[in-house]
């Protein structure tokens, strides 16, 4: 199974990546996950569930501990291409 987690850290600080920001990337850049675009105002990713799975329990523990008050993120299931309804 396929994975798309897209998340935001807060609070916001549009002059400078607060640490909380930044961590948030490191943790997807090293997740080893596929499709990853990170921005000023969203982030997403894109992996296998075991990994996108990790990524986000490190995401959000990190992230806390790095100052964020508030993550939102969403998790959604990806069609992988050529695998049929009754497949997954």
């Amino acid at each position: 199974m396929r994975l798309r987690v897209e998340f935001t850290t807060e609070p916001f600080d549009l002059d400078e990546a607060p640490a909380h920001a930044v961590v948030a990337r490191e943790v997807v850049e090293a997740a080893e996950l596929d499709a990853v675009d990170v921005g000023p105002f969203g982030n997403t990713a894109e992996g296998g569930a075991d990994r996108v799975l990790t990524a986000v329990d490190a995401l959000l523990r990190r992230s806390l501990e790095a100052g964020a008050t508030r993550i939102s993120l969403q998790v959604n299931v990806v069609d992988e291409p050529g695998v049929g309804e009754g497949e997954r």
